[in-house]
């Protein structure tokens, strides 16, 4: 028999955890919370993993999976996002998929929830349907940018705090952890951020005025709630993204107003 004496591996023991997930077929039939165990769940697993490792036990009996987005799993792409015992990605700033279950203890009952928001509609259990976000990007997220041979990147020089602050809302990855958590289910960190990245930059001013004041009708056509400014998408949000993103948006939102600037109809 091997020692467990010098290999901090041996006598490691996974977590046992109960896990309350929603569970709902499709969008017309009303959902549930199911409860289910799993055993022998390392620490070092993301959340996804064990979430995998539940669904390979679901199958084994004979059992539906339970459907949650995903793709990247290294906290780039926003799909991964759930509500994880009442909070947006769970309890660490980071995506469900980089979060991982150290941040849990043994014997802990874990509720995992879909995002809740009129604008993010259940397509199946944990997964919803994010094309709101893609709507609000078409009616302006975009730069008009003549085709043909790229100039020199230093052509154009743009001031060190405006290329930062660009940066930093252009880590934006469109996961909705800020509509999450908003009591109002609004979207405003999002659309923000979007915003603010080109509004920014040398190339987002031609588009400037008719950006945001088409970007926010269409964030209001798609139903999400008004921003009041409580802070809690900026806390939930993975990267971080700072509420002054917003003051930006409303900045510049009055000023192409004040200019003639009107939403396309």
């Amino acid at each position: 028999m091997q020692s467990s004496v010098g290999n901090p591996a041996a006598g490691k023991r996974g977590m046992n955890l109960t896990l309350r997930i929603w569970r709902q077929k499709d969008p017309a039939v009303k959902g549930k919370m199911v409860t289910y165990k799993v055993t022998d769940i390392s620490p070092d697993m993301s959340f996804l993993e064990m979430l995998d490792v539940l669904n390979e036990q679901l199958i084994m009996q004979g059992d539906d999976p339970v459907a949650f987005d995903h793709d990247c799993r290294e906290g780039i792409c926003g799909m991964c996002g759930v509500m994880i015992n009442g909070e947006a990605h769970g309890p660490q700033q980071t995506t469900t998929c980089q979060l991982h279950m150290r941040s849990f203890k043994d014997g802990d009952t874990i509720d995992v929830e879909p995002w809740r928001a009129s604008a993010f509609p259940v397509i199946k259990d944990l997964a919803v349907d994010r094309r709101a976000f893609d709507r609000i990007i078409q009616a302006g997220g975009y730069i008009s940018v003549p085709t043909g041979t790229a100039p020199d990147a230093h052509a154009t020089p743009v001031p060190k705090n405006d290329s930062d602050a660009a940066f930093d809302a252009a880590t934006c990855i469109g996961c909705g952890a800020c509509v999450a958590a908003c009591p109002n289910a609004s979207s405003m960190l999002f659309t923000a951020a979007k915003v603010t990245h080109l509004g920014l930059l040398p190339q987002g001013q031609p588009e400037r005025d008719d950006r945001v004041v088409n970007m926010v009708a269409q964030q209001d056509r798609e139903g999400f709630g008004g921003c009041t400014n409580i802070g809690e998408c900026s806390a939930a949000c993975p990267k971080g993204i700072s509420m002054e993103t917003i003051s930006r948006l409303n900045h510049d939102l009055l000023g192409a107003l004040r200019a003639g600037a009107r939403p396309k109809s």
